[in-house]
């Protein structure tokens, strides 16, 4: 993960912030001032105030020009001691950044800046310290304190940063899982949706067909009728059944749809039963070894239903043929083929061959349709183990 840069943990300051910090620096400027201004000319104090407060203005921004404005009030600090409460302020707010090639710098100016007042502008007398110079106790106070303000800053910075990631990494987290769940939700979504098509397209489709015929139908005695309407209510109460198992899965009644009763490779002659009872003329030849496994037999049950249900649709009364074929060893071939009819005007999304070819791609296996001539065909290969 890439770390944050200083512009980015740098929390933003309230007005407490900012005024305890110009107290503390106001503190040491004046600590300072009291004790070195015995003997100043009126000129010397004026151009030490006028410095100082032209520093405690400017390091206001010291954020936005972090470099610069350290190295004007250290400078200024060299030759006003008003400035030294800005100074420190700068240098702990620049030490905060934890860039070595900006601190090693105004370091060394900063020790500078100290020496050339002691050197220079002090003018109270200092007792020398026996066996040791007089400048280089000067030049150790400067490092000491220089040193104790960039360790200081340091060490805010780093606390600043640690606290940046930690919240950047949650920030992250929450994201990512977000997106998991919004990604799981799609999916079930996606997957409640192809059930409740392979489930119901076919009956409802069905049912279409048989109250559409019977609706051109004027030669069938009132007996007839009556048969024909109680085959539509025969399926339109299974179609009912299906759509309350799958609402009961939506309202969560601890049935799971991988879990629920599903269709298998040995309903398959149910389905075609059925079909033949709707009217439809199929020809079914299956010529599998063995029984496949449960999760390969729901897909080939799903694909010959989906290809029942287009027939049904959009080629009403042409003759459908379904044939299986395969082994362990190749896999499984299902093929339908039906010749091209006039359109039921079935209401349709078109999506049923859309969830048809996720559900084998998922499976591992192909399924492909086109138009030969005047007959279409759709065929598909699942691997014996999905």
């Amino acid at each position: 993960m890439q770390q944050p840069s200083p512009e980015a943990y740098q929390p933003r300051l309230s007005l407490w912030g900012h005024v305890w910090r110009y107290l503390l620096a106001l503190g040491i400027s004046g600590i300072g001032l009291i004790s070195s201004t015995d003997g100043w000319p009126e000129w010397r104090f004026l151009l030490d105030l006028s410095l100082g407060v032209v520093s405690l203005v400017l390091v206001f921004w010291r954020r936005r020009w972090p470099v610069a404005i350290t190295t004007f009030v250290t400078i200024a600090g060299a030759v006003s001691i008003l400035s030294a409460g800005a100074s420190t302020l700068a240098l702990v707010s620049l030490a905060t950044r934890r860039r070595w090639r900006e601190i090693i710098p105004i370091s060394l100016l900063s020790c500078a800046a100290g020496m050339f007042w002691f050197a220079v502008m002090e003018t109270t007398t200092t007792e020398e310290i026996p066996g040791i110079p007089l400048w280089g106790f000067n030049l150790g106070v400067n490092v000491v304190i220089v040193a104790a303000m960039v360790a200081w800053g340091m060490y805010i910075g780093s606390r600043r940063e640690l606290i940046a990631t930690l919240r950047l990494r949650a920030e992250t987290a929450e994201a990512e899982q977000a997106l998991r769940v919004s990604q799981a939700r799609e999916t079930e979504r996606r997957r409640i949706a192809r059930e409740m098509h392979d489930v119901l397209a076919h009956r409802i489709s069905h049912i279409s067909m048989q109250a559409g015929a019977l609706a051109y139908r004027e030669d069938l005695s009132a007996e007839q009728v009556r048969a024909e309407v109680g085959t539509i209510r025969d399926g339109a109460h299974r179609a009912l059944d299906d759509l309350r198992t799958v609402l009961g899965v939506l309202r969560g009644n601890g049935e799971d749809l991988e879990t629920a009763p599903q269709p298998t490779y040995a309903d398959l002659g149910r389905l075609i039963e059925e079909a033949h009872a709707g009217g439809m003329n199929i020809t079914f030849q299956d010529d599998v070894e063995g029984s496949p496994p449960e999760a390969v037999g729901r897909s080939i049950y799903r694909i010959v239903q989906e290809g029942i249900t287009n027939a049904r649709k959009h080629a009403p009364g042409a003759a459908l043929k379904v044939s299986l074929q395969g082994s362990e060893e190749h896999g499984i071939e299902v093929l339908l083929r039906n010749r091209l009819g006039f359109d039921s005007n079935t209401p349709g999304a078109g999506l049923g061959l859309v969830g048809l070819t996720e559900r084998v791609d998922l499976a591992g296996g192909r399924l492909a349709h086109r138009t030969e001539k005047d007959v279409f065909i759709l065929e598909a290969w699942l691997p014996w183990g999905q």
